[in-house]
């Protein structure tokens, strides 16, 4: 007897290896995923902006990579004592300008060259509500605890969101031809704005992405993270105490639908062996003068310069240099 729903999710036609390298922008699904896959060795970037929520937001990042028009001072702002922008998350503060522009502009450059030979893009919708700038219109990525009076809320319609994102996904498609675009709707309830109100926001995401997938069928697909923690989660037993976020297990468990998806027989078995050699690694010896243990760190040496030899896309130099200092 099966006592839950569960969502149907077709294996996809093409999946993802690690010879495919992938972006990633947007807020939960990206985190978490993006961690778990950055953690496995994929090569991956994750939000070079921070942490980004609403689809306006992460749109005019992608455009401001495409340009490669760099940050200046006077898009910048000090807060008690502090720099941030409104394209940024706080992740991102620092304690004097130049120190922000320059960690902001590196981030942009490196975004933007990984951009230009990204074969998978994710984008993670978390919100249709966005805060205009009073003074500028300027649609900002975080409002960083400023008084609510400098913003106007806003809710996105689906239209503003197709319109906008059919020309983005146009001039990513004329530089890259073959790139895949996986959208997902952050199952994170913003419950600040109502639970009414949050649901509105959802269905509003969710039928923008599906109007998006009917105009460009060859290149975008949908993964129903949202439909999995809906559904098949709905228990609090998988949210973490502030009962909004999903738990570790929750996590867990949209990772393994995500692999059964876009994962073939042999990238798992690439996988399991960069597991193995991640968790030899962690390992933490009683003895660390012992002579099994210097066997064993000579062994798991020779063990992952021979796994580096015949998968050179994944990356292992740091953990190499570090055994041979």
């Amino acid at each position: 007897m099966l006592f839950r729903t569960l969502v149907e999710i077709e294996k996809a036609e093409a999946g993802i290896s690690y010879n495919d390298y992938m972006m990633m922008f947007g807020s939960c699904f990206v985190e978490n995923i993006g961690k778990k896959l950055q953690d496995l060795k994929f090569p991956i970037d994750v939000n070079p902006f921070g942490v980004l929520y609403n689809p306006e937001s992460i749109r005019r990042s992608i455009v401001r990579m495409l340009e490669r028009r760099l940050f200046d001072e006077w898009e910048i702002f000090e807060q008690e004592g502090v720099w941030n922008s409104f394209y940024h998350h706080t992740k991102f503060a620092k304690l004097s300008s130049e120190e922000f522009l320059n960690q902001a502009n590196c981030a942009l450059l490196k975004g933007a060259d990984r951009l230009e030979k990204c074969s998978v893009l994710f984008l993670t919708l978390g919100t249709a509500w966005i805060y205009r700038l009073k003074s500028s219109g300027e649609v900002v990525s975080n409002c960083h605890k400023l008084p609510a009076a400098m913003f106007v809320r806003e809710r996105l319609e689906v239209d503003e969101i197709v319109e906008s994102y059919s020309g983005l996904i146009s001039t990513l498609l004329s530089k890259n031809p073959q790139l895949r675009i996986i959208f997902t709707v952050s199952p994170i309830r913003h419950w600040k704005d109502g639970a009414h109100e949050n649901q509105i926001s959802k269905a509003t995401l969710l039928l923008a992405v599906e109007k998006l997938k009917s105009l460009f069928p060859k290149t975008i697909e949908y993964f129903p993270a949202y439909e999995i923690v809906m559904d098949e989660l709905r228990d609090y037993r998988f949210y973490a105490e502030d009962m909004i976020h999903p738990n570790e297990q929750a996590v867990q468990y949209i990772w393994e639908r995500f692999s059964e998806t876009y994962f073939s027989e042999e990238t798992m078995r690439t996988i399991n062996a960069v597991s193995k050699l991640i968790s030899a690694l962690q390992h933490r010896p009683f003895n660390p003068e012992s002579e099994s243990y210097k066997k064993f760190l000579s062994t798991t040496y020779s063990q992952m310069k021979s796994f580096c030899e015949k998968n050179p896309n994944i990356d292992f130099s740091e953990e190499l240099k570090m055994f041979e200092r």
